[in-house]
């Protein structure tokens, strides 16, 4: 028996379809603002949900495998007008480490590499912040690691800020990418098999505190 299509409900849930793909991105637009001099003065609150670290590195020279971190906290004070007094502080569990596969997860947590159990969490502590162009900066600081301190630099670019449509919060998010060798900090296990340049791309979201 054939399918009865009522036609004015078809017509109905298309336009519907249709308002709803062309509403959400001018709404996000009208959320955040990419605008530098949008973004409040002010000491923020990493809001741990969406900021997350990815990394990668070459496996054996066929891939360039990835994983993430995620849970972190701590804080960033900033004033948009005077950039380069900003200060940066941050802690994220190496426990939350986080690939495609569970049993590798747990073996980076082991003690030939991450030892969470001796090193629980990665640290970085910002030395330097120097304005680069118009919504960016290069952000130089102290990365600790597995009970290694080094040096880092980071490149970072203001993504949007703006008020939280829930939370009703003032928010600003950054994009940042750097690169680090993981045997400065002591984790050599399959070096240089496994590739000793690891790449770091965060996602980094922050609450304006009242």
């Amino acid at each position: 028996m054939p399918m009865k299509i009522d036609l004015p409900t078809t017509v109905a849930v298309v336009a519907l379809l249709a308002m709803t793909t062309t509403t959400f991105p001018a709404a996000a637009q009208q959320i955040s603002s990419p605008d530098p001099k949008a973004v409040k003065a002010g000491t923020y609150q990493i809001e741990p949900y969406h900021t997350q670290v990815s990394f990668s590195l070459s496996h054996f020279g066929f891939t360039n495998f990835s994983g993430f971190l995620s849970g972190a906290s701590g804080t960033l004070k900033l004033d948009p007008m005077a950039v380069s007094a900003s200060k940066l502080d941050v802690s994220i569990p190496v426990s939350s480490i986080l690939t495609t596969a569970q049993p590798l997860d747990d073996q980076l947590k082991q003690g030939q590499w991450f030892d969470v159990a001796k090193y629980p969490n990665a640290t970085f502590t910002s030395t330097k912040v120097t304005p680069a162009g118009k919504d960016g900066a290069t952000i130089t600081g102290n990365l600790t690691l597995h009970g290694v301190t080094k040096p880092v630099t980071l490149k970072t670019h203001l993504v949007g800020s703006g008020t939280d449509p829930l939370s009703k919060s003032f928010n600003v998010g950054f994009e940042a990418v750097g690169t680090i060798k993981r045997g400065d900090f002591g984790i050599k296990q399959y070096l240089p098999l496994v590739g000793d340049d690891v790449t770091l791309k965060i996602a980094g979201a922050f609450v304006l505190q009242q």
